[in-house]
């Protein structure tokens, strides 16, 4: 997303504020916090959001309550929102004799959707997530399903999953009534039995009605495609730990939190990972990716080797808080989390620098380079590295 960009300069300007006014720079977001009704910039409304309650797990996380000692060690805050979209999604399921269900979607798996999408099926028929196989299919064997991208995966294929796993349950209930010779309507499925709703010895587990669907009248199966409209965007509040070296301008990530509305956490783990890679994303952006072109218009940079990204040897583990703040447009309330965790990273970084050096970033990245001949502008000496050569 173009947001980052933004965020970097925008947040600089909401922290120095709360620097000039001498206020904590999370209870001054909080002060200034958008919320359902807010006006968005760019012309919508918000609906329900859950930025406040990520301000507000921030200012009360551990990291941000832990004193951050030392000289040229600084803590910064940002804060991020990013949409989701819709479009459409499909997706075909079909109940097997030994009462697993295989699942057919067209997204391609790129966080971990496919687990998220199963469990959206698996919630609606009262079975485990471990009896729904998914699989991603190409495009000539399921209904058309928009690119996987745009934070809408789990948000729209899961819609997907769960039309179609209503459908499945509505054929599965209309099965036992035949089978019992009663009406649909006095059925109920209720934590993956199918029952009487009067007579208790009228019931049958989801595995045992899918081993008598072939001598009932045949297999189950359905497809659904849907194209939902009620995206629902989310905030994420982060907070860093920086030391500079003033003698070399290399920034070291000391400690990271990120706060974020998932609206429903569909698989925590994969939504923690997910926030957890759009961080480190973020940081590579904020202090190391940058392009190099030499005279000819070529790329000089254009390996592993050379062009630096973040590793494991140099970040801390990065905390994640997940806050659940229900999206109305969605039946399990979920929000888009892939593209929100890159969006405030550049800002909070550039922040926390300033509170440790004094001195505000204006340009990405925020390379070793960059950061002292900040550090030499501010204290009055030659800028460059020719000047520091000569």
């Amino acid at each position: 997303p173009a947001a980052p960009n933004a965020a970097f300069a925008g947040e600089q300007v909401v922290d120095a504020l709360a620097q000039k006014l001498n206020l904590d720079p999370l209870e001054f977001r909080l002060m200034n916090a958008a919320q359902e009704g807010t006006r968005r910039v760019d012309g919508p409304i918000y609906p329900v959001i859950g930025n406040v309650e990520c301000l507000e797990a921030a200012k009360n996380s551990a990291q941000y309550n832990t004193e951050l000692k030392g000289p040229y060690r600084g803590r910064g805050v940002a804060t991020g929102f990013w949409f989701n979209i819709g479009f459409q999604s499909s997706c075909a399921i079909s109940v097997n004799a030994d009462g697993t269900v295989s699942l057919v979607e067209g997204s391609t798996d790129i966080g971990g959707t496919r687990a998220s999408i199963a469990m959206q099926a698996a919630e609606v028929l009262g079975i485990p997530a471990e009896d729904v196989h998914p699989s991603v299919a190409d495009t000539d064997s399921i209904g058309y399903t928009a690119m996987t991208g745009g934070s809408r995966t789990t948000f729209a294929t899961g819609w997907a999953a769960y039309e179609t796993a209503q459908a499945i349950k509505q054929k599965m209930i209309d099965r036992a009534a035949s089978i019992w010779d009663v009406s649909s309507e006095d059925i109920e499925l209720s934590e993956g039995v199918y029952q009487h709703k009067t007579d208790p010895e009228l019931r049958l587990t989801f595995k045992e009605l899918a081993g008598q669907l072939a001598g009932s009248g045949g297999g189950i199966s359905s497809q659904t495609t849907v194209d939902p409209s009620g995206a629902g965007g989310a905030f994420g509040t982060h907070v860093v730990d920086v030391e500079v070296d003033p003698e070399t301008g290399k920034v070291t990530i000391l400690d990271y939190t990120i706060v974020q509305d998932a609206g429903k956490a569909i698989h925590p783990s994969y939504v923690e990972g997910q926030m957890q890679g759009g961080v480190v994303q973020g940081i590579g952006w904020a202090l190391n990716e940058e392009y190099f072109y030499n005279t000819d218009g070529r790329m000089e940079n254009s390996s592993f080797l050379d062009y630096r990204m973040p590793t494991s040897l140099d970040l801390p583990m990065i905390n994640t808080i997940i806050v659940e703040v229900a999206n109305p447009g969605h039946p399990y309330g979920v929000r888009g989390v892939g593209e929100v965790p890159i969006v405030p990273p550049m800002a909070a970084i550039a922040n926390a620098i300033a509170r440790a050096t004094g001195v505000r970033m204006d340009h990405l990245p925020m390379t070793p380079g960059n950061v002292l001949e900040a550090l030499w502008a501010k204290d009055g000496e030659p800028a460059g590295l020719q000047a520091a050569a000569d």
